[in-house]
């Protein structure tokens, strides 16, 4: 497998046309796997957990809209959120706490958010495009030693344009994983050897550096202490987001441990 590590939706190449990186020409990977710790793709992972039909997302809330009116009331929830906070008139915010089974099994979430919805369309044309998060992450790693893909794209949704220490992390612990599961058979760009060293560095003290992170001391600022546990448990949910047709994510069948 090759590793090619994206710290923001922007470096990603353009994907109708050939680009280079590090020397190398780079056409359509085999895979994409977006993150956003804090807080959408833990949200989507924890929503499919708790028996969602599926997500979908949406980076235009006037899209949002007009899609969600096609689907049943009763089985269809809006999710979204912009700053950190939850959007008006939408049923949900951006927080895996809300996704009960109570609240969202057997139900459409038609989701927008800051910076998640958004890495995801960069990449919807990669043939298997994932979602991961810390709380995933073995599953995910599950995923990838399942179907072998060769070339793998991993974008970070970043922060508003910029770098996070929270998904770079979680890149790396992706990253580190499948380095350990293949006995170091994966090259990784220097971006990939970074994040490993950075989640090497700091994979006992999750919480705290969610915290030390620019997003997680906003979050903090809003009272999501709970959120940011909760998305600092690595490994806690065995579900894999998987899109199934463009913009439209449900949980990928996976091979046990």
């Amino acid at each position: 497998m090759e590793i090619f590590v994206y710290h923001t939706p922007d470096q990603v190449p353009d994907l109708n046309r050939k680009a280079r990186k590090g020397g190398l020409t780079l056409e359509l990977p085999a895979c994409a796997i977006v993150i956003d710790v804090l807080r959408a793709t833990t949200t989507m992972a924890t929503a499919l957990e708790s028996g969602a039909e599926a997500i979908q997302v949406f980076d235009d809330l006037d899209q949002l809209f007009k899609t969600s009116k096609h689907w049943p009331l009763e089985r269809r929830l809006l999710a979204g959120e912009r700053g950190g906070e939850k959007l008006d008139d939408f049923d949900l915010g951006n927080s895996p706490s809300e996704c009960t089974p109570e609240r969202v099994a057997g139900k459409r979430l038609f989701m927008s958010t800051t910076n998640g919805t958004r890495a995801l369309e960069r990449v919807q044309r990669v043939p298997i495009l994932l979602t991961a998060s810390l709380t995933n992450r073995a599953a995910v790693v599950r995923y990838l030693l399942q179907e072998h893909p060769h070339t793998i794209w991993i974008v970070a949704a970043g922060w508003r344009g910029g770098f996070s220490l929270e998904d770079t992390i979680c890149a790396g612990a992706i990253a580190h994983a499948l380095n350990v599961e293949r006995d170091s058979d994966c090259a990784g760009d220097d971006e990939a050897i970074a994040a490993m060293a950075l989640f090497e560095r700091w994979q006992a003290q999750l919480p705290r550096l969610l915290r030390y992170a620019h997003h997680g001391r906003g979050l903090a600022a809003l009272g999501c202490e709970e959120d940011l546990d909760y998305c600092a448990r690595i490994d806690s949910v065995d579900i894999v987001p998987l899109q199934v047709e463009p913009g439209v994510l449900k949980a990928a069948a996976v091979e046990s441990c």
